[in-house]
């Protein structure tokens, strides 16, 4: 595994692409730095929800978004 540190967060990763692991923790200090991101962005841009225990996957619309979090599996 390939690790990296983002600002305080830890992301692993497989070196032969099958996957990018990270601590909840983790998955959450990415979440605000991307809200972060947005907050500063500008209005075409809106901050992601916050992870909670019932969410559920939106449904797909085809349109890949782009965002400050996708740095971390280019």
């Amino acid at each position: 595994m390939d690790q990296r540190t983002h600002g305080e967060a830890t992301v692993s990763s497989c070196p032969e692409g099958h996957g990018v692991f990270l601590a909840r923790a983790d998955l959450g200090m990415l979440v605000e730095a991307e809200n972060d991101w947005h907050r500063n962005a500008g209005q075409h841009t809106a901050p992601l929800p916050r992870i909670t225990a019932d969410m559920t996957a939106p449904p797909t619309t085809g349109k890949v978004s782009r965002a400050w979090v996708e740095t971390l599996f280019g």
